[in-house]
């Protein structure tokens, strides 16, 4: 099937299953076997794989239509991708029943901010701090997947006239896939030492200046600049990737985090439109100077949210709680 359906349906339907099902299948198994304060760099390395493809994906696939054309480049990595998956795939475990993950070195500190008990998908869809990591979720996708898809043009725009970026526009998608990369990790890191809050706030508000800044940068003509620039979007948002499975896992267990993550990640494909606004404001405006500022008003607003947002309690916790506040008693 070929034209414009084919590419919907295979690589926008059947792609995107794919990618939910690496998502879910992996980040939960994964999560199992260590203890929360491992959570957040766990879960960055996992999905750091998915952001440092883009390493080596943005030159390959260039070299492959160059080569073999469109269909062929599609074939050609579509066997690569399926050939990785089933092998790494088998590698894949629960731990065995009664595994305890390792906990963390020194003093045990009790950790309010992670849950003890396993919430059920039907349990959290009832609480509204699921929707709230819904939004968190949206907010930081968007910004990033906004600049992905227009990374070529925007580095076509300020550097039109150096030929070496003429002749190599991917330059700019293989930095950004480093980046991503790094920041899954990094983000991950950093979450396990300052809470996920905070580090959802520190990647958010710098993220959301640079998409203000943008359309300067480009207009200045700076590479080096856009390429910071752009490099702090894709920080951003690869370290979203590593913040929200380790925030599904701390609100609601991770005994059905494949699930309950599965349900969360509906956010990544919402954030999906804002890339699609941005075209049609290009198309009424001539730019996409008005698409970053939109952007970076969604991710202040996500950012915001993420202040108030606190895991969500059930009846059992909330008993308890009240009997250690009181001392027993």
């Amino acid at each position: 099937m070929k034209g414009y359906t084919g590419l919907i349906v295979g690589f926008g339907l059947l792609g995107g299953i794919g990618m939910g099902l690496a998502y879910a299948a992996t980040t939960p198994a994964a999560v199992k076997w260590f203890g929360p304060h491992q959570r957040g760099f766990i879960v960055g390395l996992v999905v750091g794989g998915y952001g440092g493809a883009a390493i080596y994906i943005s030159p390959l696939a260039q070299y492959l239509m160059v080569h073999f054309g469109l269909s062929g480049s599609f074939i050609g990595m579509g066997v690569l991708f399926a050939l990785v998956v089933i092998v790494a795939g088998q590698f894949l475990a629960w731990p065995p029943a009664g595994y305890m993950p390792p906990s963390p070195p020194g003093p045990d500190v009790k950790q309010t901010a992670v849950t003890s008990v396993d919430w059920r998908a039907s349990e959290m869809l009832r609480t509204w701090q699921f929707y709230g990591l819904v939004f968190l979720f949206i907010g930081s996708a968007q910004s990033g997947l906004l600049v992905i898809g227009n990374a070529t043009p925007m580095l076509n725009r300020t550097a039109g006239t150096l030929a070496f970026f003429i002749a190599n526009a991917w330059v700019l998608s293989s930095f950004g896939g480093f980046v991503n990369a790094a920041g899954r990790i990094g983000t991950g890191v950093y979450s396990d030492r300052i809470g996920r809050a905070n580090a959802y706030l520190v990647n958010g508000l710098i993220s959301a200046t640079c998409l203000f800044l943008m359309p300067t940068v480009m207009q200045i003509g700076n590479v080096l600049l856009l390429f910071l620039a752009v490099g702090i979007a894709y920080w951003q948002y690869g370290g979203g990737l590593s913040l929200m499975p380790a925030l599904t896992a701390d609100y609601f267990g991770s005994k059905n985090l494949g699930f309950n993550y599965g349900l969360v990640f509906i956010g990544w494909g919402i954030a999906f439109f804002v890339p699609q606004l941005a075209g049609y404001i290009k198309d009424v405006t001539g730019s996409l100077d008005y698409a970053f500022y939109l952007s970076g008003g969604a991710l202040i607003a996500a950012v915001i949210t993420s202040r108030v947002l606190r895991r969500p309690l059930k009846a059992g916790e909330q008993r308890e709680n009240a009997r250690t506040s009181t001392g027993g008693r």
